[in-house]
């Protein structure tokens, strides 16, 4: 990601830069853990800094920054400074970009099955 919240090739989506990342997958093959998700939910609520964040997380300040390191890299979320700090929010762009994603993925997941169960019933000899 450049500065000022872009992305920094192109043709990456905010699902491939996600599940570059050293943490878990869901079965949407996206990354996420608990604290990530956490801040990801209250950043949903309203746009605030790595210390709001943090408060009420059972992980460090540093953790959350590198938790929201990875949303902005995946273009999810975007900051601005304010003073001192980092105000953090959504990215209503990048949002859009992994729900075509999904969507995508979701088409080609049902498309899939679709042949599968038009298909005729085989004889198990």
């Amino acid at each position: 990601m450049q500065a000022g919240g872009e992305r920094s090739s192109p043709s990456a989506s905010p699902l491939d830069a996600a599940t570059t990342a050293p943490q878990t997958r869901d079965g949407a093959g996206c990354a996420v853990d608990g604290e990530a998700a956490l801040a990801f939910e209250r950043l949903a609520d309203r746009p605030c800094a790595v210390g709001e964040l943090a408060r009420g997380l059972p992980v460090s300040r540093p953790a959350v920054s590198q938790h929201l390191k990875v949303l902005k890299e995946a273009g999810l979320v975007v900051d601005q400074p304010a003073g001192n700090r980092r105000i953090y929010r959504l990215n209503p762009d990048g949002l859009a970009e992994l729900r075509a994603d999904l969507d995508r993925f979701w088409l080609s997941a049902l498309t899939a099955y679709k042949a599968v169960v038009e298909q005729p019933e085989r004889e198990v000899p």
